[in-house]
């Protein structure tokens, strides 16, 4: 054979060039380290604070409520074990639809995390001022940083972000300085003095919270309550139970001998109020003239399960459903998967006092107190505060095509 022959037996096509492993790996390579496969654990990545820094600066869209510095500080100073981060994500998904995931950092690596249907609640004079908020997996702290989106997980974008802060469950009204930076910062606080981390951790084993949260969208003083009824103590099992409405005339019968208007005009917010609130709320859906309301308690159960369904995959490993955390997070603080807490604005701590002839009215207490109403409004409306993006953006910016979100989410806005 000559030296012609055998180089033309080499000749292939060169255009267009094959393509080899090293392409395909560095596709993969590529595909791997978008934040909703670093979400989903399929991507593992050294400094999960650098990458999102990283990730969201060239796609933020001024003005933007929260600077990328600032939400990589506020994180960064969280960083130890008395760290006392939040978020609260609305996250659009496929199955669930919209719904908030309001999260709660516990130690240096996990954070507590309920599911809340309709978002917080921000009108003190509100039809509906009660929530329902729903216990799923301990999450890793990092998750707090995460904004992505997939076909798979729809979108995620941060809806609020900033530090925590937990009150006494049997206080006075008592008004903080949002911009008043104290010593739990510190990752070694006074002993003295508890840590928000060690404050939130005996209050969930209480049962009982009042959480004031330090946010960027949030107004100043902000505060909500949560309690888990001892009926709820065990994982929720979807069952929907009408409350006898006699027991419901017996308890605003006993109602009568209540404090008179003045003395609940001077007296603080109280647990037991709060309680009564919750229980006339939860009642109130089994009398007649209240059908709207009983319907929408119903669309909770279903709302409540598919958001929590939202935080687990199709098929969950078995160690994440027996210590309920994904890997990497503890379940140190005892939470269990899908119990229903009850969730309400604490008017008092919030700023509000009684106002009208028999205080049936919620007003501000001065003009640096209380707040305008707000109201949550769902992801055609609400942009990220650290990125500025609508969920539609979001999708947008990580290639997700032709994902159509599930219909029929409504804002609470009475």
């Amino acid at each position: 054979m000559s030296d012609l022959d055998l180089l033309s037996s080499l000749k292939r096509s060169i255009s267009p060039p094959t393509t080899t492993r090293l392409t395909k790996r560095s596709r993969r390579s590529a595909l791997i380290l978008t934040p909703a496969a670093v979400e989903a654990g399929s991507a593992t990545i050294g400094n999960h604070l650098e990458y999102f820094c990283a990730r969201l600066t060239p796609l933020c869209r001024p003005p933007t409520a929260l600077s990328i510095d600032d939400y990589g500080a506020l994180f960064k100073r969280n960083q130890h074990e008395h760290g006392r981060h939040f978020v609260v994500h609305q996250h659009s998904h496929p199955v669930a639809g919209v719904h908030y995931d309001l999260r709660l950092q516990v130690s240096a690596t996990s954070s507590v995390s309920w599911a809340v249907p309709y978002g917080l609640p921000g009108d003190p004079n509100s039809k509906r001022l009660n929530r329902m908020a729903i216990e799923t997996r301990v999450h890793c702290v990092w998750n707090h940083l995460i904004e992505s989106a997939s076909h798979a997980t729809g979108s995620l974008l941060i809806w609020d972000t900033g530090e925590y802060e937990v009150l006494p469950r049997h206080a006075a009204p008592v008004a903080t300085d949002d911009d008043d930076d104290d010593d739990d910062d510190s990752p070694s606080p006074n002993p003295s003095c508890p840590s928000e981390t060690t404050k939130l951790r005996a209050a969930f084993r209480d049962r009982h919270i009042r959480l004031r949260l330090h946010g960027t969208r949030l107004p100043a003083n902000y505060t909500i309550y949560m309690r888990l009824p001892s009926a709820n103590a065990a994982p929720h099992t979807h069952t929907h139970k009408t409350p006898n409405p006699l027991a419901t005339r017996r308890r605003r019968r006993r109602r009568k001998n209540a404090p008179s208007t003045t003395a609940r005009l001077r007296s603080p917010v109280s647990t037991s109020e709060e309680e009564s609130e919750t229980r006339d709320a939860t009642a109130a859906a089994a009398a007649p003239s209240r059908v709207t309301d009983s319907e929408s308690m119903k669309n909770d159960d279903a709302a409540v399960a598919a958001a929590a369904a939202a935080n687990a995959s199709d098929v969950e490993d078995a160690q994440i459903a027996t210590s309920n955390a994904y890997p990497g997070a503890t379940n140190d603080i005892g939470s269990v998967h899908q119990r229903r807490w009850f969730l309400g604005l604490d008017r008092g701590n919030s700023g509000f006092v009684r106002a009208g002839s028999r205080g049936e009215s919620w007003v501000r207490e001065d003009d640096k107190r209380g707040f305008e109403p707000f109201y949550v409004r769902g992801s055609a409306v609400e942009r990220s505060v650290v990125t500025g993006r609508l969920a539609s953006e979001l999708l947008s910016d990580e290639g997700v095509e032709g994902f159509v979100e599930r219909g029929n989410w409504q804002g609470i806005t009475s």
